[in-house]
């Protein structure tokens, strides 16, 4: 007689933090998060190839920079870390919201980056349609722990 096989009928999950499982939704948002860090990094250490897009109206490019680096860290944090995920994700949604008039003060006015390097028209509109999509993504990250938070407490 040959032994009898067992299968599995349940895919484990892969465990990510203690009682945490990744699911879909887990790679963009620690893809997202690290690269909220990185580029919140880049404000403090090239503010002045973000000061130009900073419309005037605003006063202190410098601080607005700054400001927004600080902010863009946090963001990047609250999605990497499994337990601040949903507020990372609604964060990160209002963040991409919150820094697209510099983008398109940019666009606009034609300003070129601290580098000298400006978008053509057709970057800009790339850049508007990747704007949207990171903010859709980034509801979606935030809907999909809310979810998950519901399912686990049965609320």
């Amino acid at each position: 007689m040959l032994p009898k096989m067992t299968t599995m009928n349940t895919i484990q999950p892969i465990q990510f933090g203690q009682g945490d499982d990744m699911n879909l939704r887990d790679l963009p948002a620690l893809s997202g998060g690290i690269f909220f860090v990185y580029v919140g990094v880049l404000h403090f250490t090239d503010t002045q190839w973000f000061e130009p897009i900073v419309p005037e109206f605003l006063g202190s490019a410098r601080f607005w920079v700054l400001f927004s680096g600080v902010v863009e860290i946090i963001v990047g944090v609250l999605l990497i870390l499994p337990m601040t995920r949903e507020w990372g994700g609604y964060a990160s949604a209002a963040l991409l919201v919150s820094l697209y008039p510099a983008n398109f003060n940019m666009w606009i006015n034609e300003i070129e980056l601290g580098d000298g390097e400006s978008l053509s028209q057709t970057g800009n509109i790339v850049r508007l349609f990747l704007q949207l999509a990171g903010i859709s993504l980034s509801l979606w990250i935030a809907e999909s722990h809310q979810e998950k938070r519901k399912y686990q407490t049965g609320k």
